[in-house]
């Protein structure tokens, strides 16, 4: 039998479901290592879904807490546009996808494990990113720990924004 090693996923299991909003707290301390936040901006941030889909699988939020597009101001609404932008770049630079998924899941039937605040996902793709393990075991195998795509993003991130 092989095993499968993903240790950050305990971290989501025996977690508790509702309480905090994670965006609002990283908005509070944007520099715990922890939050994997990568970039502040005026009006949002981008940070690492700490629980991802695949390596470098992004989340970018408006700073507000508010749970639609539409409770979004027009600056909010603008920068996040912007924020995938940069994120696109770096993301490519760093991690040379093949493609990327973009989406956010509005409401908790779409999928949306946090209803309260607004945020867009970013998924890099590479060709043969997928396997038969989520069809049969149900398992999504990624490859690189969390950390470590946290460290290569958050320095290109920091040189994007020229600091």
């Amino acid at each position: 039998m092989k095993v499968l090693w993903a240790p950050w996923r305990m971290d989501y299991i025996l977690s508790p479901k509702g309480g905090k909003c994670f965006i609002c707290e990283a908005v509070k301390d944007p520099q715990d290592e922890d939050a994997f936040v990568l970039y502040v901006s005026e009006w949002g941030l981008v940070f690492l879904n700490r629980f991802p889909y695949n390596p470098g699988h992004i989340l970018i939020a408006p700073k507000s807490h508010v749970a639609s597009i539409g409770d979004m101001t027009p600056e909010e609404r603008g920068e996040t546009m912007e924020l995938l932008h940069l994120s696109l770049r770096v993301v490519r630079e760093v991690m040379n996808p093949d493609g990327f998924n973009v989406g956010m899941n509005l409401g908790k039937i779409s999928g949306a494990g946090l209803e309260d605040h607004v945020h867009l996902h970013l998924v890099p793709r590479w060709g043969g990113d997928t396997n038969f393990m989520p069809l049969l075991a149900d398992v999504k195998v990624v490859p690189e720990h969390l950390k470590e795509t946290y460290r290569k993003l958050r320095k290109a991130f920091k040189e994007a924004a020229g600091g």
